[in-house]
């Protein structure tokens, strides 16, 4: 019988774990009693908790989601003009917890996983329209509306394609690096605008 009160402690632990697991495994091909053993718990008790091991999942990938997000709000309330609101999106892209190889490659599972899942492409395509919904909101007090739209893909298109390249860890991109990657190309886009030179 699980002890009241524990059930928030040990959901939060069985989702730390199913994203260690993941991480490790580079897949979904994981069972609930690795991820209970990870967690410190039994199989029975990740299963009275969650049902079944997609439910597990699909929680793993909203806490991702909602960690970002809260990050998210807290970085663009402290920066005060437009461009460090942009700034603040691609920091909290690329900061510490969601950067770490094991994050990446349960995301980079999330991702395989969504062309079966209905419910986790749901998740990740709130995650894209969020993103893009950032850095546009911001970019259009920054340029004109079409531009903004241009360059918002292109620095979500970026932010995407560094954490594929870091998951290959053959030639890893660090996080100032990555930053300064994303920084150069909205950078050099509203230098050319300004400049007369994309129309």
């Amino acid at each position: 019988m699980p002890k009241v009160g524990m059930e928030p402690v040990r959901r939060k632990a069985l989702v730390d774990a199913a994203l260690r697991v993941i991480g490790d495994h580079g897949s979904l091909t994981v069972t609930m009693s690795e991820i209970a053993r990870q967690a410190g718990v039994s199989p029975a008790l990740a299963h009275h908790y969650f049902g079944s091991k997609e439910q597990l999942l699909i929680e793993t990938v909203r806490s991702l989601l909602k960690q970002l997000r809260d990050d998210a709000v807290k970085a663009l309330k402290a920066a005060v003009t437009s461009r460090e609101k942009l700034s603040a999106v691609i920091r909290v892209s690329f900061q510490a917890d969601q950067f770490a190889p094991s994050t990446i490659a349960a995301w980079l599972a999330f991702y395989a996983e969504a062309q079966r899942s209905e419910e986790t492409r749901r998740f990740l395509v709130i995650y894209a329209r969020r993103l893009r919904s950032n850095l546009l909101a911001n970019l259009k007090a920054l340029c004109p509306a079409d531009a903004a739209e241009r360059i918002a893909e292109g620095a979500a298109a970026m932010i995407d394609g560094l954490y594929i390249r870091q998951s290959l860890r053959s030639a890893p991109v660090s996080i100032e690096a990555s930053i300064s990657l994303t920084e150069d190309y909205i950078n050099s886009q509203l230098a050319a605008l300004a400049k007369g030179q994309i129309q």
